[in-house]
């Protein structure tokens, strides 16, 4: 029998896979990005409150916390919309290499909300992500509006991670999550209502393979995952964590080739950069966690 601490880490590389496996499920669910994510965390929402009542977790929070939760829940529907309209827009692969500069954002933006100093070597590993992004998009032109999509989605997954950096401090995961969900449905919402077509009854007309692929996405790639990636993180060094983390979009561009062979196959400036931007953002986590594990130790 695997011991438990092999038990855990299987665990997290399953998450990792869940996450890459996303694009996946993206791609092959027939409806666009807007009402995908309406679906998506309007089941994760049901679900994560039958989890929070299951275990008879407070949702009682200041008005100040609804607030800023709800600005987080707008953000990341924002991530989740930009990025399965890369996919629609371009691929599996453009919106995952692409989501790896996310680590380059986050340098920018940690600083303002921790009120720390850009550190140099992130300035540096910003620059490589950048050269990583301008080979891909020399090589990859007809996909500019995926990139540019992908980047942009990149940036609120960054913002929201940040945000949720702060949160955690005071409260709990589960309830920040329920919270974002319904903020970030009443958004979509609201936008459907005002620049769309509005909740028709050809809305809610989905396939039995749209149904069935969007109740996977919610519930195990949003619901569960969100729920277990707070376990394992208690189990597991955030070091650890965080350069798991970083194989999601190599899993999901492994996932993509093997399933979609003719549509994911690009050139060799695509994985050039590609390589550049994973090994980048691979290195930050590493000396990223170096430097937190030595400040714990001179503690």
């Amino acid at each position: 029998m695997p011991s438990d601490k092999l038990k855990n880490y299987l665990h997290l590389h399953l998450l990792v896979f869940i996450a890459g496996f996303t694009a996946i499920l993206g791609k092959e669910i027939s409806i666009t990005a807007i009402p995908l994510v309406w679906f998506r965390m309007v089941v994760a929402a049901i679900l994560m409150l039958i989890f929070i009542k299951f275990r008879r977790i407070k949702l009682k929070v200041k008005k100040e916390s609804f607030i800023k939760f709800s600005i987080a829940g707008v953000i990341i529907a924002l991530h989740w919309i930009t990025f399965f309209a890369a996919i629609d827009k371009a691929n599996v692969s453009i919106a995952l290499s692409m989501f790896s500069t996310g680590a380059f954002f986050a340098s920018f933006i940690e600083p303002i909300f921790y009120k720390r100093k850009i550190i140099g070597y992130e300035i540096v590993f910003g620059l490589l992500v950048i050269i990583g992004v301008f080979i891909i998009t020399q090589g990859e032109l007809k996909y500019l509006s995926g990139i540019l999509l992908g980047i942009s989605s990149a940036f609120f997954s960054s913002l929201f991670a940040v945000l949720n950096g702060v949160f955690l401090k005071k409260h709990s995961a589960t309830v920040i999550s329920f919270y974002e969900f319904v903020s970030g449905v009443l958004f979509i919402s609201i936008c459907i209502m005002c620049f769309g077509d509005g909740f028709s009854r050809d809305f809610f007309m989905l396939s039995f393979k749209d149904s069935l692929y969007l109740f996977i996405l919610a519930s195990i790639c949003t619901a569960y995952a969100f729920i277990a990636a707070v376990y394992v993180m208690k189990i597991i060094s955030p070091y650890t964590v965080v350069l798991t983390y970083n194989l999601e979009p190599v899993y999901g561009i492994l996932i993509a080739l093997i399933l979609y062979p003719e549509s994911e196959k690009m050139s060799r400036a695509f994985y050039y950069g590609a390589l550049i931007i994973m090994v980048t953002v691979l290195l930050n986590g590493i000396i990223k966690n170096k430097h937190v594990f030595k400040s714990k130790q001179l503690q």
